[in-house]
């Protein structure tokens, strides 16, 4: 985004910082509307952002190791681009977790408040994915909508056919630069469906967690089918694979949001049985 001498701000870190800043007033605007103490929500956003932070470089290192084996230093270079929502979700979840228990914060309002700022970072984070370019790349296609990236695209290295991770790109044979799957405005249009139905969720709020799980849901389900599939993302369960269309079923993601999606409903019926 910037480059001045050694000053350099990456368009992922300006972006994904901006989102916070805005989710984190959003979320005080939220809970000073319901009576809560938004002073007191500072705690436990700044420790939420931390762990949240944390846990979604971990989570994305684990579930593609590729670049980092090569530079494992690169691992602490979360500018660059690489979280994970799963990752964020667990970190920041046990911060809050962790000060309702000890502290006695509210729980669930707080994470109710926080889910429309956790959609803005999830359109910033593949806003800032795409102007890096070798972040969530797509799969080479043949469908209408693949993107051929330009060569002044310096960002993108390029992928080949039968590859299943970005990091192979530095054993490819035949580079080429597409057409490819645009797979960071996939995930930016969950963000942007995931918003209006996160203030939806809090309108309607039947009781206090409804629209955290409901987000948690339908998260889950729409960037396993929308974006997921479509993704370069090496196969952990191998069922289904079409390198003319540029579809893989099941990566890392789409396994670990299946036990997201029946632990939302879980918790959905639960919560409600509670509050009635």
């Amino acid at each position: 985004m910037i480059e001045i001498g050694p000053l350099r701000i990456q368009w992922y870190g300006f972006l994904l910082t901006l989102a916070i800043f805005v989710g984190f007033a959003l979320a005080k605007r939220r809970l000073r509307a319901w009576g809560f103490d938004a002073d007191r929500f500072e705690t436990a956003a700044f420790w939420a952002v931390v762990f949240g932070v944390v846990g979604a470089r971990l989570g994305y290192v684990l579930t593609s190791p590729g670049p980092f084996l090569q530079n494992p230093v690169e691992i602490l270079y979360v500018w660059h681009g690489g979280l994970s929502f799963h990752g964020a979700v667990l970190g920041g979840g046990l911060a809050f977790w962790y000060l309702h228990r000890f502290r006695g914060h509210p729980l669930w309002p707080y994470l109710d408040a926080a889910t429309p700022g956790v959609a803005l970072g999830i359109i910033a984070g593949r806003i800032g994915n795409l102007m890096n370019g070798s972040d969530t790349v797509g799969r080479l296609t043949s469908l209408p909508i693949g993107f051929t990236w330009p060569e002044w695209a310096v960002g993108f290295p390029g992928v080949c056919p039968g590859i299943d991770d970005i990091s192979q790109v530095y054993w490819c044979q035949e580079l080429v630069r597409g057409p490819v799957h645009l797979t960071q405005v996939y995930g930016a249009l969950v963000g942007l469906i995931l918003l209006p139905l996160a203030y939806y969720w809090l309108k309607k709020k039947p009781f206090y967690g409804y629209a955290f799980w409901n987000f948690i849901l339908w998260y889950s389900l729409l960037r396993s089918v929308l974006e997921e599939p479509f993704r370069l993302n090496p196969l952990w369960l191998p069922v289904y694979r079409n390198d003319e269309l540029g579809l893989g079923l099941f990566t890392a993601t789409q396994v670990v949001s299946l036990p997201l999606i029946l632990l939302s409903l879980y918790m959905l019926r639960r919560l409600g049985r509670a509050s009635r």
